[in-house]
């Protein structure tokens, strides 16, 4: 069972962010004529709706846009993680990710990504 479905993503859409987080690297894509990132593939930017998208690296630095403590995990796969913290940080380039963080973290803390694998998967941590 993967971690990451992408159900709603076609997987040869999906697949550069996956081999991303498998680098330890988050990836995002780029628009081309608006100069917007963001984050979950689409075949058109979702600002502009510009087709000329591009994957690029994350510095792995952002600041913390919202924070959730989650008690009880939503399945068997992440049972063996729970209480946990799960934040969407905003990334210096402007795409949005969400992860894994340290307890603690709060809104508008500056973090950095580290990673660490569960289940076969490599996931992302972030930490102040």
């Amino acid at each position: 069972m993967s971690i990451m479905t992408a159900d709603k993503i076609p997987a040869a859409l999906a697949q550069p962010y996956l081999d991303g987080l498998g680098s330890k690297q988050i990836r995002f894509q780029h628009c081309v004529a608006c100069a917007r990132a963001q984050t979950f593939a689409h075949d058109a930017c979702q600002y502009c709706g510009s087709e000329q998208l591009t994957w690029n690296t994350s510095t792995g630095r952002g600041r913390v846009h919202a924070v959730t403590i989650v008690a009880r995990a939503p399945s068997d796969l992440f049972r063996a993680l729970a209480p946990y913290t799960l934040v969407v940080v905003e990334m210096e380039e402007g795409a949005r990710v969400m992860g894994h963080a340290q307890p603690g973290v709060r809104i508008d803390d500056l973090v950095n990504a580290t990673y660490f694998v569960h289940q076969g998967q490599t996931l992302i941590r972030f930490e102040k």
